[in-house]
Order: C-alpha cells, then structure tokens, then sequence
C-alpha cells in the first residue's frame, strides 16, 4: 500500500515549493477546510451569508439572526478523491435560539486520514494505524442591537497524526482556540425595481497557543503555530419578487500566522545550497519556532520580507453567488482566488440545494483553476440539515 507516501507528498508540496515563493503553512489546516456544501458552493464564502446551521464554522453571530428555533446538520467531504477513497472531513452542528436576542452553537469536526499499513518488509503482516485530527467548539452569539451581533467561541484540538514506531509510542497533540466573530445585517430597503438587503461579517478564528506534535523537545522547537485566521466580507440581496433572490458576496481571508524569512543573500531568488544559505535558514527556523502564538498574531501584519506588496498577496477573496427561488430551490456558483507565491489555490465551484419541509439537501462541486492540484478537486461534498421548533420573525 502506498498512502504513507501519497499523503506525505501531499502533505509537503506546499511547504516545498519555491523558496522564495513563502507559503505559510500551520498545523491542523483541517480546521480551514469549508465543512458544509452551502458555502463550499459559493467558493468558502460564508463569513456575510445569510444566516443558516452552518454558520458555526463562517460566522457564529449569524445565529442571532437565524429564523430557525433550532436547527442539526451532518456534513461529508471526501478528500484526495482521485488518489485514495478513505481520507475524509465529516462535521455534526447543533444550533439553538434561545429568544429573539441570543444562540448557541456547537459542532464537531472529524478529519480522517484512513487506514495506513506499515511494514518493513514487503512480506510482513502490516501494523495498520488510524491516524485522525477532531475539533470540538462552543459558540454564544448576542444581538447588541437590532442590526448586529457578537459571538464569543472556544475549541478544544486533538491531532493524532504521529505514527508509533519501536521504542516511542504515539502521543497526540491538544490546543484550545477562541474565536471572536461580528455579523451586520440591514434592513429590507426598496430600490426602484427590486427590494435589497446589505450584510457585513468578520470572524478571528482560531487564536490560540501552538501544537506540539513532539512531545519530546522543547515546545518552542516542535510546535506549530494554529491556523489563526481573520475573515472580512460582505454581501447583498437582491429581492426581486416574492418569489425569488439573488445573494451577491465577497469575502477576504488572512491567516493571522508569521510570514517565514527568506535565507537568499545574493538576491537571485533562490534559496541555495551553500553553507552560509543553510546556516542562515536554520537560524531563521530556529527564530521563527520561537515567536509565540499572540506575537505572531500581530508580526503577521508586518513582517513579509517584500514589505506591503507581499502583505497583500497573503490575503485570498472568494466571490459567491446565490440564487433562491421560494426559499425551497438554491443554485450556487463562486471563485477563490489566492497568489501563486502563496499556495497558488485558485477554483471554481458550483452548488445547489433542496428544502423539503424541515429538511434540506445541499450538494457542492469544485473545479481547479491552478497548475497546482488541489486536493477537493472533482469532489462533490454533502450536506443534510433539519430545522425544528417555531419560526422567528424576520422584523
């Protein structure tokens, strides 16, 4: 079997890419990965969306918002389609409204990686692992006004990837995050032809200290920084008739992470192989493992070699698109868009979704747009969500 190898090179053809081409790469990355086909439709927008049971992972302050009294979702993502068929990301979401004014959330990520055969010789009868990553969050959103909400959030973190060997055995990882979280939503306003709602969201996710994945050095060696991220965003509705709308968006993200320092000292662009280069590469590993998690919030503002030019081309945006026709029919398109010097993901997406009553189908497919291959490429994602309780009204 090789899907050691497969995954390993998955795994590390981001951070091996160009030297001068700085990609940032954190620990469990599974935790950025839309979850739910709704916003996977729309290219991971999800941060200004209107308001639904996924909003756990985009935008908890959503949920004040929610129609719904309560809602449930199980999501399934299947990953590295084209290479292997048991690697995967599945997410539960419970909501719950608890007046006009507050909500709670709570989800459960699981990221599989299959099962692993190990051997030493091609004939022995392989050890076969199951290494695994989960998250675990709690969310309480609070309108502070009429038009906007807060949220507070925290997530415990377990990472299982370490693969024993004689003599050591596998110990997992743990971290907590906290997020803080922001969601606008205006009123209905008529224009001349139509009805329009405007909608703003932001979300820090993920802040907090970094993983250990070897338990047996110094933390400030063997850590890595979470996968800390700021999203911004905004939509539109457009309300055509009674019948049908149309939901415009726009999202920024930044990983909120230290930007590694280049070891080029003759300015070629490229890292070279000399003992000066290597010495001033393990130097500036060595600096960058020792920047802890709330510094290295802030420097990753600031600290990106090529000064502001390469601070920008660390933000990536996705534009979504909706379209619902009754509340009961969804088609949706989108684009994500981030530089080739920074992990070169760039896609398509389409989506659809079907509500029955209380229950609803949503259903998502990504194309890649870069010579980089994605991993969710030809992948169709899946998601069932069932709402209960009384309907809030919307005004």
């Amino acid at each position: 079997m090789k899907k050691i190898a497969t995954v390993l090179i998955c795994l590390l053809i981001i951070p091996f890419s160009k030297a001068q081409e700085r990609v940032i790469t954190t620990g469990v990355p599974f935790l950025l990965v839309a979850g739910d086909a709704r916003a996977a439709g729309m290219a991971d927008n999800g941060v200004a969306t209107s308001a639904d049971v996924y909003s756990q992972q985009w935008n908890p302050a959503k949920y004040a918002f929610s129609l719904d009294k309560q809602g449930f979702s199980v999501s399934y993502t299947p990953y590295l389609v084209e290479l292997v068929n048991d690697i995967s990301l599945s997410q539960v979401t419970y909501f719950n409204k608890i007046n006009e004014q507050s909500a709670f959330a709570s989800s459960i990520r699981y990221f599989s990686l299959g099962e692993i055969e190990l051997r030493n010789e091609a004939e022995d009868v392989p050890n076969v692992v199951k290494p695994s990553e989960f998250a675990i969050d709690l969310s309480y959103a609070l309108k502070l006004s009429e038009r906007f909400s807060m949220s507070v959030g925290g997530r415990f973190i377990r990472s299982n990837l370490q693969i024993p060997t004689e003599g050591k055995s596998s110990v997992a990882a743990n971290s907590f995050a906290v997020d803080v979280s922001g969601f606008y939503q205006s009123e209905q306003t008529a224009f001349t032809d139509f009805d329009g709602r405007w909608r703003f969201g932001f979300n820090f996710q993920n802040m907090g200290p970094k993983i250990n994945y070897d338990q047996t050095q110094d933390s400030t060696v063997g850590s890595n920084f979470l996968p800390s991220n700021m999203k911004i965003g905004g939509g539109f509705d457009f309300i055509l008739d009674d019948y049908n709308k149309v939901g415009l968006n726009l999202e920024f993200n930044k990983l909120l992470v230290p930007t590694p320092q280049s070891a080029d000292l003759n300015g070629d662009g490229e890292e070279d192989s000399n003992q000066e280069e290597i010495d001033l590469r393990n130097k500036n590993q060595i600096e960058y493992n020792k920047i802890g998690w709330t510094e290295g919030i802030f420097k990753s503002f600031g600290d990106a070699p090529d000064g502001l030019s390469e601070e920008l081309k660390e933000f990536t945006y996705s534009v979504g698109a909706e379209y619902m026709y009754q509340d009961s029919f969804a088609f949706r398109l989108g684009y994500f868009n981030e530089s080739p010097l920074k992990g070169a993901r760039r896609f398509l997406s389409l989506g659809t979704g079907f509500t029955y009553n209380v229950i609803k189908i949503d259903v998502s497919y990504l194309f890649s747009a870069s010579r980089v291959k994605n991993p969710l490429e030809n992948t169709l994602r899946f998601s069932l969500s069932f709402a209960f309780g009384d309907k809030y009204d919307e005004y």
